[in-house]
Order: C-alpha cells, then structure tokens, then sequence
C-alpha cells in the first residue's frame, strides 16, 4: 500500500515540476488576467495562454509525438494545422468576409500609407541581423511591425518554427496595446493644426467596384508577388463572398462560427509550442524589444507619409490616418478616430482611416511573400 502511494507521489506533476514550468505557469495566468480582466485580445489570448497552461502541466504530454504505436497527445495532431500553415489562410479567408474594403476603393492613395507603415518590418528585420539573428529569424521577427498575428505566424512556421510562441504572443500583445502605443507616437510626430484637417466625405462605392475588386488585386499580387497568393488569395475569396451577396449564409458562417472555431485551435496550438527553455532567453528579450520597434517604426512611418500627403494635397489628408496603416484592424482606425475627436469633437476620420488600415493586410502580405520568397 505505501508503495503503491508512494509511486503515485513520484510520478505525479508536482514531483516533476520545474522552475521553467512554475515560470511558463506563471506566465500564463498573467495571460490570461490581461485577456479576461483587461479585455486584451480575449478571442486569441485566452486560448493562447491556455495553450501554454496545458503544455506545461507536467507529464500531461499533450503536446506528445507518437512513440512506439501510442498515438501522440491531443494538442501535437491539432498543431499540424498551424505548422503546416493551414490555420492562418483559413483566418485570412474569415478576416476578408469581414472586411469592407469601400473605403480604400474610394481613396485609392491611401494604399499608398499602408505600405509606408510596412517600414517598420524592414527596418526590424535590420535590426534583428545586426542583433546577430539569422535571416530567416529577423525575417520572422520583423513581420511583428505589420500588427497581423496571422501573418506572423504564417511567416514564422516556415521560416522560425522554434520562435513561433514567442513571436505569436509579441505580435497579438502589440495589438491589443495598439490604444496606448500610437498615440504617443501620433502627437509627437503632428501639429495641433495638422490633427484638427477635415477630410471631405468619401464617394459612393458602386457593388461592381467591390466584387471586382478582390479579383483584380488576387490576379496583380499573385503575378508580381508569388509567395504572398496563400494569404491574399484567401483573403480575397472571403471579401468576394461578402460583396457577392448572393450567398449570405456563407458570409455569416465565416465571420462568426468559422472564424471563432479556427481562432480558438490556432490559439491552443501556438500556446502549446511555449517551452521554459526558449522563454527564458536573450533571444526573447530581442524579440520583445524589436518586435515593439517594428510596430513603432511602422506607425511613424505612417504618419510621416501621411504629413507628406498632406502637404502634397494642400492640406485636404489629415496625416493620423497614416497611422491606421499598421494592419491592426480596426482598432488602429479607431485610435486615429479618438485622436481626430480629441481636438475637434466634430471631425470624424474613422472612414478615411479605414482605408490605409484594410490596405495595411494587403501591405503586411505582401511584405511576408517577399520575404518568404527570399528566404525559403
């Protein structure tokens, strides 16, 4: 009987608990007060940290490979799915049956401040080679600057598997912090004059243009850019669902139930790849820090396109909106919004700024396929 209770004492998970699974323990309960209590990300970050709740519960092996004819843990057959990039496109495909991408039909230039935010990715990816990563590292580590977690971990499961974790939790952290990051960044690089700019009303989008639209882009970017079809592919297929309207069931499927469904596996999935060992590195020191540097780089090199723009039109483009073109949608278009209304309680930007912020998942896309082209 004593040895009985005594076996069943050593092989339990508090005989076996490390420092690094106290730690990553730790590390997901925090994770998961910011996502509950603080509403940060709550559809991707709950998961996320439960995800890393479960892989490091000791012996619990969920994230097991198949030995010698037992089959693996539950989580290693979900994550097939994130590692052989299945997960992410089928997000984009749900992100673009909920995206409107009206407002940058009717203000075509500013797909032009979507792709000056995608600065801040190149200038991380520098960052991280002379910080001594490998390309493929840096690569992964400045896609972080595009504000797109499905892109982030599209790029890094084939580029850095074994950062996917890290990189996945960077890059959704830096959305959710997207309300306290740019601001700062909007009025040091603004004039109170320049915040205060009216933009005049968007024209009408005619159905044609919108169902054309997802068709003509798929066909442009998959013969310059090759690499990027998976993601704007998808992306388009969901948006030329939308627009058809004539299959609406499909429409509400992918914005709803489909979409929460995919979030919720990708999720548990990439939680599930959060090891002690990587966590507690310098590695992820570097990852923090660029990661951060990245998305600042790529808002201010919004804004700064867009005070450009602004000069150039004689002062008719507020240069916020420039700001939205970090792929964080919409929550960069509202911050923009929150910024205008600030100054002057009747200037309303949300639509202007929804423009370089659809065009902004285009801009981080292609960015990806270029560097998945260079580097795979």
């Amino acid at each position: 009987m004593l040895d009985t209770l005594q076996q069943m004492i050593d092989t339990s998970g508090f005989m076996n608990m490390s420092f690094n699974n106290l730690f990553m323990i730790a590390l997901a309960c925090l994770f998961l007060y910011l996502a509950i209590k603080k509403e940060y990300e709550p559809y991707l970050l709950i998961p996320i940290a439960f995800g890393i709740l479960l892989v490091n519960l000791p012996l619990a092996a969920l994230m097991g490979e198949p030995k010698g004819g037992e089959p693996g843990g539950l989580l290693y057959y979900l994550y097939q799915g994130t590692t052989l990039g299945i997960y992410p496109p089928l997000i984009f495909l749900c992100l673009g049956a909920s995206t409107d991408f009206g407002p940058l039909i009717a203000n075509p230039k500013t797909l032009l401040l979507g792709a000056a935010a995608q600065f801040g990715i190149f200038a991380a990816f520098f960052g991280a080679i002379a910080l001594g990563m490998t390309g493929p590292e840096s690569a992964s580590i400045g896609i972080i600057g595009g504000a797109d977690g499905p892109t982030a971990i599209y790029l890094t499961t084939r580029l850095a598997p074994h950062l996917l974790s890290i990189i996945a939790l960077a890059a959704y952290s830096y959305m959710a912090l997207v309300p306290i990051i740019q601001p700062p960044i909007i009025k040091l690089l603004t004039t109170e004059a320049e915040r205060k700019i009216k933009m005049t009303q968007l024209r009408p989008v005619s159905q044609t243009e919108k169902i054309l639209f997802p068709i003509v882009t798929t066909i442009f970017v998959a013969l310059i850019v090759p690499s990027a079809t998976t993601l704007i592919g998808m992306l388009m297929l969901g948006n030329l669902i939308r627009e058809a309207k004539i299959v609406p069931k499909l429409t509400e499927v992918l914005q709803n139930s489909f979409m929460y469904i995919i979030t919720i596996i990708l999720g548990i999935t990439v939680g599930a790849k959060a090891e002690g060992d990587l966590f507690l590195s310098v590695e992820t020191l570097k990852i923090i820090f660029l990661g951060l540097f990245a998305f600042s780089v790529g808002t201010a090199a919004g804004v700064l396109f867009g005070k450009l723009m602004s000069k150039l039109s004689g002062g008719k483009i507020n240069p916020m909106i420039g700001a939205a073109g970090v792929s964080a949608v919409p929550m960069a278009a509202r911050v923009v919004q929150k910024e205008g209304i600030k100054e002057d309680p009747s200037n309303y930007l949300l639509m202007h700024a929804m423009g370089p912020n659809v065009a902004g998942i285009i801009g981080s896309a292609v960015a990806a396929g270029v560097l998945l082209a260079f580097f795979s």
